[in-house]
């Protein structure tokens, strides 16, 4: 799994698999825009997303889905961010009072704390990190997952013709669409799971993954029961309110979000990218389930 983040030019070609869809954009740099996306739908059961045991139930499906989004976007390009589902990796914070100088020391060091955090072993785990800081603190954002699930996405896009050289979670993928210099939560709903991640200043500061029995159709009084918790933790260590909140992936944001202000008293939004550029596909998707990959391309 490559690093959360990395020097050099990023490749123009992002693509996202869920539970539910396939969806991919391809990119410009000069200036930065998405010049056109595309989508395929995935049958239930193709794609089960967890830590444990099997991702993927039928991969000739998936294969066909990755090459019809990806086919008409890439021309000669095969190098590809690859956004995979928030419940098949961990994402935790974790504060250092100091961390080794050397970076290839970093790896061993990060993965004996998280030993007793995780239910799967972490030595033999794909891990990347992001190291941060924090009114003094050293914060480490760690991201890891069992190889063999990271294994199994990454073969995915191999055997589609693909080169995943780049791997993330979609809610981290989403947050690159964010501005969030100050207090910002990011709900990201997928067909499984609620992500809540808090960022203030360029860096991450709270994320949760939560099971999501109700899928896209979660509701409102749903939703603020499962972000309240979270809301109250930031603004109780930090001494700062949740200032915005950016939803991805609800279906019915006009309810949600009237009963998300009363509740929380900040400014609520929906995460929609703009200039998302042709369609290649011609099926309709929402706009808010592009902010995965218009996050990583453009983030």
């Amino acid at each position: 799994m490559a690093r959360l983040s990395q020097p050099g030019a990023r490749p123009l070609l992002a693509c996202e698999i869920s539970a539910g869809s396939v969806i991919a954009a391809r990119c410009a740099h000069k200036p930065p825009h998405v010049e056109m996306f595309s989508s395929r739908s995935l049958r239930p059961g193709v794609i089960t997303p967890a830590l444990a045991g099997a991702n993927i139930h039928d991969a000739a499906t998936l294969r066909t889905a990755i090459q019809d989004t990806l086919g008409p976007l890439s021309g000669k390009s095969r190098d590809v961010i690859a956004i995979i589902p928030d419940s098949a990796i961990r994402i935790m914070l974790l504060d250092f009072e100091s961390l080794p100088a050397k970076p290839e020391e970093r790896g061993p060091f990060i993965r004996f704390r998280l030993k007793k955090s995780l239910p799967f072993d972490v030595d033999h785990a794909a891990l990347s990190w992001e190291v941060q800081s924090s009114n003094g603190r050293i914060q480490v954002v760690a991201a890891v997952s069992p190889s063999a699930v990271i294994g199994e996405y990454e073969a995915a896009f191999r055997d589609a013709g693909y080169s995943p050289g780049v791997v993330l979670p979609s809610s981290l993928a989403s947050l690159g669409m964010v501005a969030v210099q100050h207090p910002t939560l990011l709900l990201k709903i997928d067909p499984l799971n609620i992500t809540i991640a808090a960022a203030e200043n360029g860096a991450l500061r709270l994320i949760r993954t939560l099971d999501n029995p109700r899928g896209y159709e979660v509701t409102a009084a749903e939703l603020t029961e499962a972000v309240l918790p979270s809301v109250v933790f930031f603004e109780d260590t930090s001494g700062k309110p949740i200032e915005q909140i950016v939803v991805s992936g609800a279906s019915s944001f006009r309810e949600i979000a009237p009963v998300l202000q009363q509740q929380t008293g900040a400014t609520i939004q929906e995460l929609l990218p703009k200039d998302l550029g042709q369609n290649i596909s011609g099926d309709k998707i929402p706009p808010s389930l592009m902010a995965g990959v218009v996050g990583a391309l453009l983030g």
